[in-house]
Formats: structure tokens, C-alpha cells, sequence
């Protein structure tokens, strides 16, 4: 179902602040950072898994348990590696980069301050 007008303008008005107000996070949540694993790991998880797969299989065919248990651990970590993380750094410096706290917007603010009403049961109206 797609949304009304008023929500796609509601959510327009949304992303324009959270521009406004972090730079960063709006980067750091670019395509760049959900792509998340490179296609090396992939192709090498993959590979790994496969190999896993067929040692399990051949410690079925020669009926041996600890074969068998190798070649699932072997597949684990093939899905291990295929869903790692790439270890490049990140471009907009390092990840636990200290710096002075932001102040939040007024929009911000004032949703704040209403879940603080709502939650302690006072009334905006």
C-alpha cells in the first residue's frame, strides 16, 4: 500500500531534518554502510561453505562422525566469513571518535518533551 500525501510529506520533512541535524549518520547510513560485506568475503565464504559441505558429505559416505562434525564447523565458517564485515576503515574517520555532544533541534525536542508527557501521563492539550 503506498503512502498518502501527507505521510510521503511527513516523511520528506523527516529525512530534511535529520540532514540538517547529523551530517554524519545520514552518510554513514548511505548505501556504502548497508552493503556491510564485500564481494571477496562473499566469494571466499561461499567457496569455504562448499568445501564444508563436501567433507561433511564424505564423512557420511565413510560413515565417520568426527569427519562429519569437521566438515559442518568448516561450512559454519564458510557463512562466517561470507557475512563478515569488510575491515576497511570508514571515510569519515575513525568509528569511536570522541567530539562534544550535539544539541538536538527544536523538532527534536519538543517530540521529546511529548513522549515525556505521554509517558508520565500529563497532558500537552
Amino acid at each position: 500500500m503506498p503512502l498518502s500525501e501527507h505521510e510521503q510529506q511527513l516523511l520528506a520533512q523527516l529525512e530534511k531534518q535529520l540532514h540538517a541535524d547529523d551530517p554524519r549518520f545520514v552518510t554513514s547510513m548511505g548505501s556504502r554502510a548497508v552493503r556491510g560485506a564485500s564481494t571477496r568475503n562473499i566469494v571466499l565464504g561461499i567457496v569455504i561453505a562448499v568445501v564444508g559441505l563436501l567433507v561433511l558429505l564424505g564423512g557420511v559416505v565413510i560413515d565417520s562422525i568426527l569427519v562429519g562434525v569437521l566438515g559442518f564447523v568448516v561450512m559454519g565458517a564458510g557463512v562466517y566469513v561470507a557475512t563478515m564485515r569488510s575491515g576497511k576503515p570508514r571515510p569519515d574517520g575513525a568509528p569511536g571518535k570522541g567530539g562534544t555532544p550535539r544539541r538536538s533541534s527544536p523538532f527534536l525536542q519538543n517530540l521529546e518533551q511529548r513522549w515525556d508527557q505521554r509517558n508520565s501521563g500529563g497532558s500537552s492539550s
